[in-house]
């Protein structure tokens, strides 16, 4: 399936700091200056935040996460999950993130949050998702789904930039 972005509106600076700001204090991220004009759209059934032609953020109800690709230009530094290196395959193909592949969780993490999937070796984004169960939970269950997955590498969110013109 391709994703279309349809519905692009400006942001009125006030509601695009408020999104920004959250982004910022929830995840430990840069975010952009106050002044950069941000626009809110729809695509497959998500709603995004842009900055010019990238897909900064995915706002899930009322809260908002970066995607995988605005991780890499600018890592995060809360509300990271890393999980070892055999529940990689499975997480990079889109699986929700079970609670026995988790090695470390942010102490942070309530359930519910939005939070971001790294591998256990090169500390890199693989998938964004809402957490089920909290932080320290997490760490120490061996069993159970952890994290549902909403966003990861290889999905149509991600191939977005490479098909917007």
């Amino acid at each position: 399936m391709v994703l279309r972005i349809r519905r692009r509106t400006r942001l009125r600076r006030k509601e695009a700091a408020t999104w920004l700001s959250r982004l910022a204090l929830d995840f430990g991220t840069d975010a952009p200056s106050d002044d950069a004009a941000i626009d809110e759209a729809e695509a497959g059934g998500l709603r995004l935040l842009l900055l010019g032609p990238d897909v900064i953020a995915v706002i899930h109800g009322d809260a908002v996460a970066p995607t995988i690709r605005r991780l890499l230009s600018h890592p995060a530094m809360h509300r990271h999950v890393t999980v070892d290196m055999g529940a990689v395959p499975f997480v990079y193909n889109g699986a929700d993130v079970m609670a026995p592949g988790i090695v470390d969780a942010d102490p942070g993490i309530r359930a519910g949050d939005l939070v971001w999937v790294r591998d256990e070796k090169n500390r890199k984004p693989l998938a964004v998702g809402r957490a089920l169960m909290d932080g320290p939970t997490m760490s120490r269950e061996e069993k159970g789904k952890a994290i549902e997955t909403l966003h990861h590498v290889g999905d149509d969110l991600w191939r977005l930039p490479e098909e917007t013109p």
